[in-house]
């Protein structure tokens, strides 16, 4: 199945000289997962996902899900028969209703079969929350009732416009694994906009990069990260289980493919699978496995290829195992280590540089 896109989108500009906007995007998406739109503020993110919803009755082209047209031409399929669900980045929560009144008004919207309440609210961890005002919860609690009330529509797409975007670090790393549930028990495929890409790395499994209103690149988040990340954002993600719990210096050993990895203590139990994410500025490259120092991950690696990303700065993309990373380093030591595809050497990673 896919989530097949071909739209355009003009606005003027405005009366008193505002600027215009043009969209143009031509995609094919998974319908599954969590694919994830990443851009700075402004390149068209939030009116593509409207667009998506039928909410831009302006917006040319087709838009199809899994073989069923949306729009195309002149048919124009409207927002309330496309069963999308929509969180905003407010959450948009009924303050006069408690946490099961506003679940529940999802279940007045539904159209077909879907998950029940009891379920839904298992899934989100809200069953202690049932009787509580809107006003009493936190940032993280309301965005989870507005996935929560999201769901229970019946949507056969779920819209996610940035609905991290005003919690904190805590409240978004206490929400991530909620995302993840929702993926793998309910097999809602999410549209998911972010203008972070720690968090894009952290939930996508297909990663769309924006700007301008167009499409810079599309595909796994391993390849979008290690490939077409922006220079200064370039990296790779670890894909691991947590072996061990050392509790007395608050480590843990986590284990991927290509090895193992010290890390601070993520707080998650033994053999659960989580994700980290390495920035290119973070590993640094060696001929030899270093001793006496305070680097605790040093990784076998064979370079893939280089890339010039300033006139003083090289990325370096690294196979561990069956996963790539990146290292950035400059011209001068690209030089002195002799670096060239197929080169054997140690990628260097500090512990306290991964979260």
């Amino acid at each position: 199945m896919s989530l097949e896109l071909n739209i355009g989108l003009t606005r003027p500009a405005g009366p008193e000289g505002g600027p215009g906007f043009d969209l143009q995007v031509e995609l094919t998406l998974p319908a599954r997962g969590i694919t994830t739109i990443f851009g700075p503020s402004g390149c068209g993110k939030t009116t593509l996902l409207r667009c998506v919803a039928g909410l831009e009755p302006n917006a040319r082209g087709r838009i199809a899900l899994a073989g069923r047209t949306w729009q195309d031409g002149g048919e124009f399929l409207p927002a309330h028969r496309r069963r999308v669900g929509y969180v905003f980045q407010d959450g948009a929560l009924f303050a006069h209703l408690d946490v099961k009144g506003n679940l529940a008004y999802g279940l007045k919207r539904r159209s077909g079969h879907g998950p029940g309440l009891e379920e839904i609210s298992g899934l989100l961890g809200l069953d202690m929350l049932l009787d509580r005002r809107v006003e009493a919860l936190s940032g993280g609690e309301r965005q989870r009732v507005a996935v929560g009330r999201a769901l229970l529509a019946g949507p056969v797409l779920l819209l996610l416009d940035e609905p991290l975007a005003s919690l904190d670090r805590a409240g978004r790393r206490s929400i991530y694994p909620y995302f993840e549930r929702i993926a793998a028990e309910t097999g809602t495929p999410m549209l998911h906009v972010t203008h972070s890409l720690d968090e894009a790395a952290r939930l996508a499994d297909h990663l769309v990069l924006m700007e301008g209103g167009r499409i810079t690149g599309s595909g796994s988040l391993a390849d979008m990260l290690t490939r077409h990340a922006p220079g200064h954002e370039a990296g790779g993600v670890v894909f691991a289980r947590v072996a061990e719990i050392d509790q007395s210096d608050h480590l843990a050993r986590l284990e991927f493919d290509g090895g193992q990895l010290l890390v601070p203590d993520p707080g998650l139990g033994i053999g659960a699978r989580t994700r980290v994410r390495i920035h290119a500025r973070d590993v640094s490259l060696a001929l030899e496995p270093a001793s006496g120092s305070s680097i605790l991950n040093i990784l076998p690696a064979r370079v893939l290829d280089l890339a010039a990303d300033s006139p003083a700065r090289i990325l370096v993309r690294l196979m561990v195992g069956e996963t790539v990373l990146v290292a950035a380093v400059t011209q001068r030591s690209a030089h002195v280590l002799g670096l060239r595809p197929g080169l054997d050497l140690f990628a260097q990673i500090k512990s306290v540089a991964l979260l």
